[in-house]
């Protein structure tokens, strides 16, 4: 194991706060259990906290375990993206923890396919908290350089790696009615 994920590993299990390159653009990310951890992502993002967050994952059964029950047309339609540049929003379970929900009743996830993110759920052996790297309202940060001028000395490990071929971050669709959030 490199030392980069060692470090990146070892901040997010004490409640850290990461940096990683993602599908289109630098991700922060950390532990979306730890209501500590991710109430200091929240405050450097300036991000209202009722918005909710996304979590990535490596694989289904990691993100599992915040989803509630979901038509299984919806949840199809969804697994049929994955792993690749597809977030749904599929209902949150009555476990999902309100500091990730926000004021939604569902949950924005993703099983990623970039391979530095992906290699970071599977060591981690659980899903990540996703949002983009800047401050919120400033355009996401595309370079690892970007993240270290822009967030640097407030992070407790940077992932290096590049990032995947998007032009802009993924799409977020609503899972049951199909509706895109984001496009």
């Amino acid at each position: 194991m490199s030392a980069d994920l060692e470090s990146a590993l070892a901040a997010l299990r004490r409640g850290g706060v990461i940096a990683y390159p993602t599908e289109a653009v630098w991700g922060l990310g950390c532990d979306p259990r730890n209501e500590e951890a991710v109430l200091k992502l929240l405050a450097l993002k300036q991000r209202d906290p009722g918005m909710g967050l996304l979590l990535i994952a490596s694989t289904f059964e990691q993100l599992s375990p915040y989803l509630g029950p979901c038509p299984p047309a919806a949840l199809e339609r969804a697994q049929a993206s994955w792993p690749g540049p597809h977030t749904w929003i599929l209902p949150a379970s009555a476990a999902a923890p309100a500091w990730i929900t926000g004021r939604h009743d569902g949950i924005g996830v993703r099983v990623t396919a970039h391979p530095v993110a992906a290699e970071l759920c599977r060591r981690f052996a659980g899903a990540l908290v996703s949002t983009s790297a800047n401050r919120h309202g400033q355009a996401p940060a595309r370079t690892q350089a970007e993240v270290q001028d822009s967030l640097g000395t407030e992070l407790d490990a940077i992932m290096p790696g590049a990032i995947g071929g998007l032009e802009r971050p993924t799409p977020i669709r609503d899972a049951i009615s199909g509706e895109i959030v984001r496009s």
